[in-house]
């Protein structure tokens, strides 16, 4: 027969390598992302662009939009000021551009492509780009490009095909925010 106090000596000894093995593992959407951010802000995206819906520009529809899709899509926080955050996400809207694509025989435009062009940069609280992982970003700032197409005759309008492009733009923002494989 075994003691009580060996069988909780045994126990102990078995256990031990449980819990410090697993100190470390992660799993879900948290092994996707930077274990040591937990708290983004993103300010207000500069805008190059003179194009603007009524009462709202480019740059403030897609801050909007990005800081819903971070916290839809990631275990970061967003928050409001730059002092209690880890990290700081940035853009600035280089280029918003409409191409007529089919034109009809009197010269009405039937299907419009509209391209935004953003530089983003993620930084972490003391100003280094958040690069982790084997494959390093290119540059301090990544060029994300969206397109959508407007086709009227299909119900789309301008305000919706922005609004698309935008949604499409801050889902590309956000997947760079992944640590990659």
């Amino acid at each position: 027969m075994i003691s009580m106090a060996a069988r909780i000596l045994l126990l102990l000894a078995c256990a031990a390598p449980l819990v410090t093995g697993c100190a470390t593992y992660r799993f879900g959407n948290g092994t996707l992302y930077a274990p040591d951010v937990r708290t983004v802000y993103v300010p207000m995206f500069q805008s190059d662009s003179y194009r603007t819906t009524p009462s709202v520009d480019v740059g403030e529809r897609l801050t909007e939009a990005v800081c819903k899709e971070i916290e839809k899509r990631t275990p970061f926080k967003v928050v409001g000021s730059e002092a209690a955050a880890d990290s700081v996400l940035t853009g600035r809207v280089v280029a918003d551009t409409k191409r007529m694509v089919v034109e009809s025989p009197t010269d009405q435009s039937r299907m419009v492509e509209m391209n935004y062009q953003v530089l983003v940069t993620w930084a972490d609280r003391g100003g280094s780009v958040i690069a982790t992982g084997d494959v390093p970003l290119p540059a301090a700032t990544v060029d994300v490009g969206q397109a959508g197409a407007l086709v009227p005759e299909f119900g789309r309008s301008v305000a919706s095909t922005q609004q698309e492009a935008i949604e499409k733009l801050a889902q590309q923002i956000v997947g760079l925010m992944e640590e990659p494989w």
